[in-house]
C-alpha cells in the first residue's frame, strides 16, 4: 500500500542558511515555501522525492515541539513520510499491525511565492511502535512542483536513505512484513556488518547493522542520505568551486558506481553522492 517515499524532514535552527546550503548542494531553487503550525518550511522536490527543511517559528505549542526536537537531537534528519494511494486503508493496516496510528487529518499548504495551494490527508504511526524512527503516511492527488535547476551538474534524485539499527530482525519485520516493502538485499560482511535494502518506489531504504557499534536495546535512527548525480566529476567540480567541502571521487561499494562524500552544508545530515552504474538493478 506504500507507493513511495513522499519526503524526508530535516530539522534546522536557521531556515535561511539551510535553504541556501541546499540550493548550493542541489543546484536547484526551492520548489515550495510555507509557514504555519509553529514552523517555517522550505521544500526541494527532486525527480523521485522531496527534502523538507523545517525550523521553529513563533512561541506556540507546535513551535515548542520543534524546538524540543532540535534540543534533543540537534540538526539533521527527523522523519520519513511515505506516500500511499488510499490513506483509509493504510490507516486500517497500521492499526491492525499495532503501529497505533493517529487519526487521519486533512492538511493544506500555501506556497508563499506563487500563492498555489496543495492539500493532503495524513496520519502518523507511534514512534515507540516504529522503534524510534518518526514515520508519517500521506495521500495526495496533486504533485508538487519540481525544484528548478539553476546550473548543470545538479542533484537529480535520492538514491537511498540510511537507517541504523541494533536489531536487524526487528527492522526486517517492520519494513518488510508490516509495511510491505520489498526486501531487495540482505547481506553481511565482516568489515561493514549487515545491510538490508528495501525498495520504496524509485529509491531504497537501506538498513545497516554494526554489531560492534550498537547497543542491543538502542532505538533505530535515521543515519544519512545518498543523492544521485549524472556526472559525478562535473558535480564535484561545481561543489568545489562553490566552497563546499567534499571528498575525492572514489569507486563505490556497488560495482560500476562512483561516489563522494559531502562534509558540510547539509544541516548535519551525513551525505553521499553517487553516480549509478548504467543498466544495473539494485
Amino acid at each position: 500500500m506504500i507507493t513511495g517515499l513522499d519526503h524526508v524532514v530535516v530539522l534546522t535552527g536557521d531556515i535561511a542558511a539551510a535553504s541556501a546550503a541546499y540550493e548550493t548542494l542541489f543546484a536547484r531553487t526551492p520548489s515550495w515555501r510555507n509557514s504555519g503550525d509553529g514552523a517555517d518550511r522550505v521544500l526541494f522536490t527532486l525527480d523521485n522525492t522531496t527534502l523538507e527543511l523545517m525550523a521553529p517559528r513563533g512561541d506556540d505549542e507546535a513551535a515548542q515541539r520543534v524546538r524540543g526536537a532540535l534540543a534533543t537531537q540537534g540538526e539533521g534528519l527527523a522523519s520519513l513520510c511515505f506516500r500511499t494511494s488510499d490513506i483509509a486503508k493504510m490507516h486500517r493496516r497500521l492499526d491492525r499491525l499495532t503501529l497505533r496510528p493517529e487519526l487521519v487529518v486533512e492538511v493544506e499548504s500555501r506556497d508563499e511565492t506563487s500563492g498555489a495551494t496543495l492539500s493532503w490527508k495524513r496520519t502518523r504511526a507511534a514512534t515507540e511502535a516504529t522503534h524510534g524512527v518518526r514515520m508519517f503516511f500521506l495521500e495526495r492527488e496533486k504533485e508538487r512542483p519540481l525544484a528548478v535547476r539553476t546550473m548543470p551538474a545538479s542533484i537529480t534524485a535520492m538514491d537511498h536513505v540510511v537507517i541504523a539499527t541494533a536489531d536487524p530482525e526487528r527492522c526486517a519485520a517492520l519494513y518488510g512484513a508490516r509495511l510491505g516493502l520489498d526486501m531487495a538485499l540482505d547481506r553481511s560482511h565482516p568489515e561493514w556488518g549487515r545491510l538490508m535494502f528495501f525498495r520504496c518506489g524509485d529509491l531504497i531504504l537501506e538498513v545497516t547493522h554494526r554489531p560492534d557499534k550498537a547497543e542491543p536495546a538502542a532505538s533505530d535512527r535515521l543515519r544519512g542520505i545518498c543523492w544521485r548525480v549524472i556526472d559525478i566529476e562535473a558535480t564535484h567540480a561545481r561543489l568545489v568551486a562553490a566552497g563546499v567541502d567534499v571528498s575525492d571521487v572514489r569507486t563505490g561499494r556497488k560495482p560500476g558506481t562512483r561516489v563522494m562524500t559531502v562534509r558540510n552544508g547539509t544541516c548535519g545530515v551525513p551525505t553521499l553522492l553517487v553516480q549509478p552504474s548504467p543498466g544495473r538493478d539494485e
